[in-house]
């Protein structure tokens, strides 16, 4: 045991002398700071696997977005032809115009002179008496005429100029079936069906601007009509008041004799 010790005493000894000389190696220290250094290489690889496992999930978010652009199509490159004349034609000014701007718009003269290309006879501005005095005629008196005119002109314009749009949306509309009869992918199946739904309410249109103008027509033919029959009771009541107190004036005038009648003897 005094063995021990002393030899144990001796190695401090030679240790604390050398110690200025040589670096005290710690086992313990040095293993920890390897497992400190291996925990951190763990977690820096945890961090790259990580990282990895995102872009390849990325990568197939992607691919899931191009298999469906490859299903359904990429609506932005989808060229319909039919697009751009159907917005033409939405934004297209109506042709007809309104009842009350074609009643302003009368003239009587007009009337007096109309002859619908040779289908009526013109009455002309004046006409000659019986003695050959020429007189004119009232032309104010005759607008409720030029409005029917001008009603049914407007008619006809706007019945000519839908007509030709209906052969020309009916063609857009067919062209348009065509190509969502060949359709290759959703989107464009949509946007076609958009499109045909555009030509259609289009080609509608064209049928109330045609009942509007057939409208405005025939309101004002029912005006003209209630003005005419206004102006024959009107006349009806001033004659059956001249005719009261013509006989009323007669009566003052011309006494019948009540008393009996007596003979010279």
């Amino acid at each position: 045991m005094k063995k021990l010790i002393t030899l144990t005493l001796i190695t401090v000894a030679v240790t604390s002398s050398a110690h200025a000389q040589w670096i005290v190696y710690d086992p313990a220290s040095n293993i920890q700071g390897i497992l400190n250094t291996a925990q951190e290489i763990a977690k820096f690889v945890e961090v790259i696997n990580n990282q990895v496992q995102q872009i390849q999930t990325l990568t197939d978010q992607l691919n899931e977005f191009k298999h469906y652009e490859d299903l359904f199509g990429d609506p932005k490159r989808i060229v319909v032809s039919t697009i751009t004349p159907l917005v033409t034609d939405l934004r297209r000014t109506e042709l007809g115009e309104s009842l009350g701007e074609l009643i302003q718009a009368a003239d009587g003269v007009a009337a007096l002179t109309y002859n619908a290309q040779g289908l009526y006879n013109t009455i002309g501005e004046s006409f000659v008496t019986p003695k050959g005095k020429t007189v004119a005629r009232d032309a104010d008196a005759f607008r409720p005429f030029a409005a029917i005119n001008a009603t049914t002109a407007n008619y006809q314009t706007v019945s000519t100029n839908t007509a030709a749009r209906r052969a020309k949306l009916k063609g857009e509309i067919a062209a348009t079936l065509e190509q969502l009869r060949t359709a290759s992918s959703d989107a464009e199946v949509q946007k076609l069906s958009a499109t045909l739904t555009g030509l259609s309410a289009a080609l509608a249109s064209t049928e109330h601007e045609t009942g509007e103008a057939l409208a405005n027509s025939l309101v004002q033919d029912i005006e003209n009509r209630n003005d005419e029959r206004k102006q024959a009771q009107a006349i009806k009541e001033q004659q059956s008041a001249a005719f009261s107190e013509a006989l009323g004036n007669y009566g003052k005038t011309f006494r019948l004799l009540d008393a009996p009648t007596t003979f010279p003897k």
